[in-house]
């Protein structure tokens, strides 16, 4: 079993995702960056989660 993302996390990647799905890509570490450069967050943790579930939302697209 994995673990459950908060909803400040979804909405917030899925926000992010919805409004430029093009730039993210299958790889963690490119969307790490993107995610850096679209919000401002003062935890590399919460940073990481919010990436994670992007790359996830972007697997599952294609």
């Amino acid at each position: 079993m994995g673990r459950i993302k908060t909803t400040l996390t979804k909405r917030t990647a899925i926000a992010i995702f919805n409004s430029n799905p093009k730039a993210f890509k299958e790889d963690f570490e490119s969307n790490k960056k993107i995610v850096s450069s679209m919000i401002e967050t003062s935890s590399k943790k919460l940073r990481n989660i919010i990436a994670g579930y992007v790359t996830r939302l972007a697997q599952k697209k294609d």
